[in-house]
């Protein structure tokens, strides 16, 4: 009525009112969580069948109001603001979206990774079979590993002795 519109101009109007009447049901019903288990009328418009993933699904999703500052305009402008309100509720559960095929692909990644290390640990003699088809460490590793324990163990005792004999 207010923007004089009239023929198909009109019927515009009223089918996009009608999409966003459809949307804010949807947004009540998401939002409010006293209806959170009853249905959300997503199919009542073209417009809620289009945003039904970014409403209620797996997204996050951005809404934003636009008002007027004018007098004129402050019937409006309280409802886009009830509206925003109701919108702000709606909790989603953001996940990433994986398929059983990306799991298992990520999966063997990982496994062959994994394996790649052990063959490069058996092709520089960190690992080794013992006669009994056993896995176990090289002795030479291990022994490096001992050493290596022995030596920061002494260098502690050194910087203690030392501390001691310039106190």
């Amino acid at each position: 009525k207010r923007t004089g519109a009239t023929g198909d101009r009109a019927k515009e109007g009223i089918s996009i009112n009608c999409g966003l009447l459809a949307l804010g049901n949807v947004i009540s019903a998401l939002g409010d969580r006293s209806k959170r288990s009853t249905h959300v009328p997503y199919r009542d418009s073209k417009l809620t069948r289009l945003l039904q993933d970014s409403l209620g699904g797996n997204s996050q999703t951005v809404m934003i109001a636009c008002i007027s500052p004018s007098d004129r305009d402050f019937m409006e402008t309280l409802n886009t603001l009830k509206y925003a309100n109701r919108a702000r509720n709606i909790k989603n559960k953001v996940m990433v979206n994986q398929d059983r095929a990306s799991q298992q692909i990520s999966a063997l990644r990982t496994e062959i990774a994994r394996l790649q290390m052990e063959l490069m640990e058996y092709k520089t003699g960190k690992r080794v079979l013992g006669e009994d088809g056993m896995e176990g460490i090289n002795d030479l590793v291990h022994e490096n590993s001992m050493l290596q324990t022995e030596n920061n163990n002494l260098r502690v005792r050194v910087k203690a002795m030392q501390e001691t004999i310039d106190a």
